[in-house]
């Protein structure tokens, strides 16, 4: 046993403060992110039952960040059209520039804090998770999973009416009981360890659902979060009801018949070339890549906000979906956490980039829901003759014409609706 008095060293420390979720940037003056001094027991890392969290950044850690983005160092700008280089340099200087001198953290960390968070260790992984208890006769358990680079920031606006639905113009018989882990490397929770891939997440998730008490629950996910779900209704049919995620069935792997098909075809071939290189960077050398983004904010900021323009519904106006708030909100938990290095490490964990073959998850064997969103021209609208036959566990499929990759956020409204109404069924004994 390791003498508790005995210094600790420098790596030993980090790899211990990535493994307990105390990331840097919460522990700024040497303190976890309760506020508590590190001590002996907090190297243990020992952790039983699910434990109340509050998110704390250190006013250190808040004018680091400013000093940061005050000394940023530009690039020379491109010829062009804007963003058909990258992030445009012009919004992104507007961007930071409200970041440094707008953006109030404080009022955004408490709007976090407004929901019911904790922490708990499964498998010697660290969680942290939003549970959010329903409001209602007899709440029903809901997992939803996020995926990147959303963390739980995309899922939050839809937890509370799906948790208090007759506070938000609902029938209270549809609270659910609404659990947002996240997943291990992002935000609050700790850093993966090795293999840590959707299929081991879905496993986590499970253990996660018996440290609280459900037995049989419901899931949604979107993006790697979608993922996630699938394996759950594949591999523990007997613990889930139902699973939803956004988009549509699988589309016949046969050649493009009508002009329909090939104008699909030659669109999801454009999106490949033009919007998936990130998926080869972060696959294959995600540590590489880290390196740079952990250090700049600038670059992280960058990094995240192409995305958001690029797969929601915003037609290159990134704020006609998301306000600057909302955005540095989530470029804020990955740059006070320290995670966007231990997030694009799932790419790898999961072999998207590389040639490492994926955990296969086969056939999903519980009831299963669509919500296909359309406000995205470049990534869905699947012509109905060109998607396979459905199975038969396949009872629900909505297509709305708003709405691009992070329907929890962009669109709460029709997404809440859409899980109330494919979960209405399955809900009862």
């Amino acid at each position: 046993m390791q003498d508790p008095n005995r210094p600790v060293s420098r790596r030993a420390l980090l790899k211990l403060m990535g493994a307990t979720g105390a990331a840097a940037a919460l522990a700024a003056s040497g303190r976890l992110p309760g506020g508590g001094p590190v001590s002996a027991g907090a190297r243990a890392a020992v952790q039983g039952d699910p434990e109340p969290f509050e998110i704390r950044v250190s006013d250190e850690a808040l004018d680091d960040l400013r000093r940061r983005l005050a000394a940023a160092r530009w690039p020379v700008d491109v010829p062009g059209v804007a963003w058909s280089y990258g992030t445009d340099r012009a919004y992104l200087e507007e961007l930071v520039d409200y970041w440094r001198n707008d953006y109030d953290w404080r009022t955004h960390e408490a709007a976090l804090n407004a929901f019911d968070h904790y922490t708990t260790t499964v498998d010697g992984q660290r969680l942290h998770f939003v549970h959010q208890k329903g409001r209602g006769p007899s709440p029903f358990p809901l997992l939803m999973t996020h995926g990147w680079p959303g963390t739980i920031w995309e899922m939050l606006p839809s937890v509370t009416p799906l948790s208090d639905p007759a506070a938000h113009g609902g029938d209270a018989g549809d609270a659910f009981d609404v659990i947002v882990p996240s997943i291990p490397g992002f935000g609050f929770s700790g850093e993966p360890a090795a293999g840590t891939d959707i299929a081991r997440t879905a496993e986590l998730w499970v253990a996660l659902m018996d440290k609280l008490g459900y037995a049989r629950f419901a899931a949604y996910g979107s993006d790697w979060g979608a993922g996630v779900t699938r394996h759950l209704g594949a591999r523990f049919p007997d613990r889930l009801v139902g699973i939803h995620t956004p988009g549509s069935p699988g589309v016949l792997q046969r050649e493009a018949e009508t002009d329909e098909e090939r104008a699909y075809l030659e669109r999801a071939q454009q999106w490949s070339v033009d919007e998936t290189g990130y998926q080869r960077i972060q696959g294959t050398k995600p540590q590489t890549l880290a390196y740079g983004l952990t250090d700049s904010p600038v670059g992280l900021a960058a990094w995240i906000t192409e995305k958001l323009r690029s797969w929601s519904d915003s037609h290159g106006d990134v704020e006609s979906r998301f306000t600057k708030d909302q955005i540095l909100t989530l470029v804020s938990i990955y740059w006070h956490t320290n995670t966007i290095g231990t997030s694009v490490r799932y790419y790898y964990a999961n072999g998207l980039g590389s040639s490492r073959p994926r955990t296969p998850g086969g056939p999903v064997r519980v009831p299963e829901g669509y919500a296909e969103f359309l406000g995205n021209p470049f990534r869905n609208q699947i012509p109905r003759s060109f998607v396979a036959e459905l199975p038969d566990n396949v009872t629900h499929w909505s297509i709305f014409e708003s709405g691009g990759h992070f329907p929890a956020i962009e669109e709460p409204e029709l997404l809440v609706s859409d899980l109330r109404t494919f979960f209405r069924p399955l809900r009862r004994p």
